[in-house]
This record gives C-alpha cells, structure tokens and sequence, in this order.
C-alpha cells in the first residue's frame, strides 16, 4: 500500500470536519481567507473529487460556492476582514481553484465570474510583468506572479482566452529573477536566491508552457540542493509553500529527481502529522493541512494543472 494513504485520509477527514457550512473554516482570520478555502478544495479535487461528486463533493460544493460568494463585480476575488498576506495571493488561489472545476463541471454562472477573474489578472500584470499585493500596475515580486500564471494556465487548460502576450510578458519576467546560482529572487531590482522562491520560479515556468532550457536546467539543480533531510527540515512561515512548489516541479522534471524528492518530502510529512490528521502552520492548521495533502497526492496525477 502506498505509505501516504492514511496520512492523506486522515488529513483529508480534518479538513472536512473544519468547513464551515458557508465553504470557510472559521468565522475570522485565515479560515475565511479565498487562498486557505481554495487550497483547502485544491486538496479535495486532488483525491477525485468534484462539485457534488466523490467523498467530497459536497465540501468541494462548498468551496465553490464560498469563492464565487466573493467575486467583485470587477473580477476580484477577495474576502473582507479575513486575515491576509496580500489580496492578490487570495485572488490567484481562488482563481486556480475556480478555473480547475470550470474544466470538471462548466456551469455558466462559474463561467461569466471566472472569466472576469482571469480578466483582472491580465490587466494588473504591470509592466516587468509580474504582479504584487494588490490589484494595480504598480511593482511586482515572484511570489504573487506564480499564483496568477497557474491561474492564467488552469484557465486556458479549460479553454478560456488568456492572451498569449501577458504569457509572454510574464516568461520574460521571471527568467530575469534568475540569479547566476540558478535560484531566484523576490523582485527583480535584486536580492539573494531562497528556496521557496526559487521552487516557485520554476513552476512558473513550466506552467507558462517553458519546460526545457538553461533556465530550467539551473533552477532545478538549484533546488536539488534543498533536498529535505528528517528533523533538519524547519518548520517556518514557508515550509509549506516552498514544498508545495518544489514537488510540482521535481513532478514535472520526472526521472531520478523525482524519484529522489518525494519519498523524503513524504516520509518527513508524516512524521509531522498531529494525532487529529492536521499539519500545523503559522497561518493555520487548515493551510498546513491542505498544502501537505496537496503535496502527498501529486503522484495521482487528478488534478489537470499538476499533471505532467
């Protein structure tokens, strides 16, 4: 049996013993906030789920309900006095999840509010071509830029128009990020490589349809250097996020990378369950535990923005 079975059943059960009847998963804080609930849905999706069908359907349902609740007529998604570490995070999540259960089971209403999603993100891409905190052309990090090109990429995947412009804008971008070590930076006006930052560009790449060349190459062995290794793997603000990156990308580079990467991620995840199925994490138990059941699933290959 695959070790990560009951870890990912176990982690999957808290998540649906902490939704909320409106989709969210507290009445305050981070259980309200768009990124956390579509994570949260991104996790279910990956175990076959989908809106009313499978184990979770009806909290996927949910999910999708909640996020559609939020739309602004502008196309923003965002929820108001949730706690937050930027809208535009909340808004590319939240678009992600959306676009993905648009290609399972199109619904017009999902239809009409994803597409005006997608719209905004294409007109705030600013003009490095990248995206920030907030929904204006102003400057722009790599952090907030990946969460919007695997939006663009989920959208196109299920068939809506995303200008291959902004596509190219973005790949131009990012590979300016890359420094000589072949880790990436935060902005492009300068600053060190990291290792969430650095699985993210990768990712970026790939979902802007780049899956070979130097840049690749570099960002990949740069990663390969963060191998995780047993209780030497710290627990801090971005843990979760640089993983849940970086097994995309060793997913998508296949081969002995791949083969390398994931038993250690995994058995590291379950050794750092909690006895109730949950992860714990700065923002909250239910990110941790969605991000952890996102990365333990990738092998199924479900979800189409994963898949290689």
């Amino acid at each position: 049996m695959d070790p990560a079975r009951p870890a990912i059943d176990k982690g999957l059960k808290f998540l649906e013993s902490r939704q909320q009847d409106d989709g969210s998963f507290a009445t305050s804080g981070y259980g309200r906030n768009a990124a956390v609930v579509a994570l949260a849905g991104m996790a279910w999706l990956s175990a076959g789920s989908t809106p009313g069908r499978g184990p979770y359907g009806k909290e996927v349902g949910r999910v999708t309900d909640y996020l559609l609740d939020h739309v602004a007529e502008s196309g923003f998604i965002s929820v108001e006095g949730a706690m937050s570490h930027g809208p535009m995070y909340e808004h590319g999540f939240a678009t992600l999840f959306l676009a993905e259960v648009y290609g399972m089971s199109p619904r017009d209403d999902l239809r009409d509010k994803l597409t005006r999603a997608i719209d905004l993100i294409v007109r705030t891409q600013n003009s490095e071509g990248g995206w920030r905190y907030q929904p204006r052309r102003e400057d722009a990090d790599i952090s907030v830029t990946i969460c919007q090109v695997m939006a663009l990429r989920a959208a196109r995947n299920a068939g809506l128009r995303v200008p291959n412009e902004t596509i190219d804008r973005c790949i131009e971008y990012v590979k300016k990020c890359q420094n000589s070590d072949g880790g990436f930076r935060y902005m492009l006006q300068g600053g060190e490589s990291a290792f969430p930052r650095s699985a993210a560009g990768v990712v970026a790449l790939y979902s802007a349809g780049v899956y070979e060349g130097a840049e690749i190459d570099r960002g990949l062995a740069y990663i390969d250097q963060h191998l995780p290794r047993g209780q030497a793997v710290g627990l801090d603000g971005h843990f979760f996020y640089g993983h849940y990156y970086a097994v995309q990308a060793m997913w998508q580079a296949d081969g002995e990378r791949w083969e390398r990467w994931y038993p250690a991620i995994r058995d590291i995840l379950i050794s750092r369950q909690q006895a109730n199925g949950s992860w714990a994490d700065p923002v909250s138990f239910e990110y941790g535990t969605a991000m952890a059941t996102i990365i333990l699933q990738m092998p199924d290959n479900s979800v189409p923005i994963f898949q290689r």
